[in-house]
């Protein structure tokens, strides 16, 4: 198995464990004013975390076969994401804050078991 070959092993074992919305669940939640209200806007426009919501859904409903380097390096954004978002985890009950929903257009809901 190649460098590469071996690193998009890697990368799809982490965004697997890390992305724990089904695809249709996330494209509902992508649907919601919650979703889009969560994460930095450039211009009014959609955020990034949104757009990358759409990105993963695509990513997961995809076979792994038919992924591109580009899909790959997108994973990579996304699993980076989470594990920096995780690690600044507010006190309290996250179920209705900002935190919480950004991390959900990323495709990883913190409430649900893994």
């Amino acid at each position: 198995m190649s460098a590469v070959a071996a690193d998009d092993e890697e990368t799809w074992k982490e965004f697997r464990e890390l992305v724990n919305m089904k695809p249709a669940d996330l494209e509902k939640w992508l649907g919601t004013d919650d979703s889009r209200a969560a994460g930095q806007h450039k211009d009014g426009g959609e955020s990034t975390g949104h757009a990358s919501g759409r990105r993963i859904v695509e990513i997961l409903r995809a076979k792994r076969g038919d992924l591109s380097e580009d899909d790959y390096a997108h994973m990579r954004k996304v699993v980076g994401y989470i594990h920096r978002h995780l690690a600044q985890r507010p006190s309290g009950d996250v179920t209705g804050t900002r935190w919480r929903h950004s991390l959900m257009n990323w495709g990883h809901d913190p409430l649900v078991d893994t």
